[in-house]
């Protein structure tokens, strides 16, 4: 069937005002395009290519307060220890139910693409074989990638580096890692070399959790980009946090930007949940504990933004909504000028493809799967102004929801 989408401000097209779609892809993009079987009106609204989340624990949502205990410390590590306890009782089914819950309100929010970092640091390996189930079962709704990730750390967790490796071997599509967990410095950069080596020996993408912590002396952010450029595997690497090069000085930063940008490597910045959990120890002033955001990109370096958290251990907040956490990050790393907010959407679509290897797929390009949304604004600006809603999701031509403009019971009386 053929369907014509009218009447829209297209992200990245200026003069165009049409897409036509026929069996699902994106056929023609204009004005005054050959009639459709269906003609549907846009209404002049924004329309962009869905959301990507880029880094999420779908296994962890709606588990903040299962525990029993508060959040005390607030820290990275104090949550990693209130999870060793939650996971103890969780089922297979337990996690779908939570991770289908999350994947809803996600979607509600206009997201179409999600990378989901399991835990399998649990030997009976239920976080992956419900995502994997779940992934399955999903797959013309949503995309979704699965990371191998060693919560508890890939050798301070015993065996947990061989449960990493098993994890890819039922269907993962990319190796995870926590360097700084680990025990020792050494052992950390041991993991790197192992997370390295396990991406190459399963041609898998790799994701590591990397310097999430403000001691300025956790380099593995260093180690990890040299390894992955000599092996050429750049592009397919991100780099998730690096909260410490955030704190890092100039001189050792700048030598640094040279190399990331040499190797094609990808940073994913979390904003909520590294605003709420770095700088724990600071008094003032207090570190906000993101990566250096505004100069990657000022460099030419792919940098995506995240949600990481719904309600976990380690953050009591997050629902999904990536105008949110794009409206967070830009104000914590300055990345707000009038210039830069004209591409600032590119930190939650463009940007997170990217990162996970989708730009072959993804976006608003004729030949591509007609997969996009419409946002309650006509313009990229006033859109982020106003943090508007989206008003529909479109997936492979066909609408996951649409929703009416809101409107006013009573209406303002001024």
């Amino acid at each position: 069937m053929k369907r014509k989408f009218v009447n829209a401000r297209l992200y990245r097209h200026e003069a165009a005002t049409e897409l036509l779609v026929e069996n699902g892809k994106i056929t023609h993009i204009g004005t005054g395009l050959p009639e459709a079987e269906e003609e549907i009106d846009l209404g002049g609204k924004l329309v962009l290519p869905p959301y990507v989340d880029p880094h999420l624990h779908l296994d962890y949502v709606y588990t903040g307060r299962n525990d029993g205990g508060q959040i005390k410390s607030g820290t990275l590590f104090e949550g990693i220890a209130r999870w060793h306890e939650i996971k103890k009782s969780q089922t297979v089914e337990d996690v779908k139910k939570r991770a289908l819950a999350a994947i809803r309100e996600e979607m509600s929010h206009g997201v179409q693409f999600i990378q989901t970092h399991i835990d399998v640091t649990d030997p009976k390996l239920q976080g992956i074989s419900a995502m994997l189930e779940l992934r399955e079962e999903l797959n013309d709704k949503i995309d979704i990638q699965i990371v191998a990730f060693p919560q508890e750390g890939m050798y301070a967790y015993k065996g947990g580096h061989e449960l990493v490796e098993e994890a890819l071997k039922m269907g993962a599509d990319c190796v995870g890692g926590i360097p700084h967990f680990e025990w020792a410095r050494e052992i950390g950069e041991k993991s790197i070399h192992r997370i390295v080596e396990l991406a190459l020996r399963y041609d898998k993408m790799i994701d590591v959790h990397c310097d999430e912590t403000d001691d300025i002396m956790s380099r593995f952010l260093e180690l990890l980009n040299a390894l992955v450029m000599i092996e050429g595997i750049g592009p397919k690497t991100a780099a998730s946090h690096t909260c410490s090069f955030g704190s890092a000085d100039n001189a050792y930063a700048f030598r640094m930007m040279g190399l990331l940008k040499a190797s094609g490597i990808n940073f994913i910045s979390c904003p909520t949940e590294n605003a709420y959990l770095q700088g724990r120890q600071d008094a003032y002033p207090k570190r906000r504990g993101l990566t250096r955001v505004k100069e990657l990109l000022q460099e030419g370096v792919n940098v995506c933004f995240a949600q990481d958290s719904i309600n976990d251990p380690w953050y009591p907040l997050g629902n999904g909504n990536m105008m949110n956490i794009l409206d967070n990050g830009i104000h914590l790393t300055q990345v707000a000028s009038y210039e830069e907010l004209e591409t600032a959407f590119d930190l939650i679509t463009y940007n997170g493809a990217k990162a996970l290897m989708l730009e072959e797929q993804y976006g608003l390009e004729e030949g591509k799967p007609a997969n996009f949304i419409v946002l309650n604004e006509s313009s990229v600006f006033e859109a982020i102004r106003k943090r508007v809603e989206v008003l529909a999701s479109v997936r492979k031509g066909e609408f996951l929801f649409r929703r009416n403009e809101p409107e006013y019971a009573i209406p303002l009386g001024i």
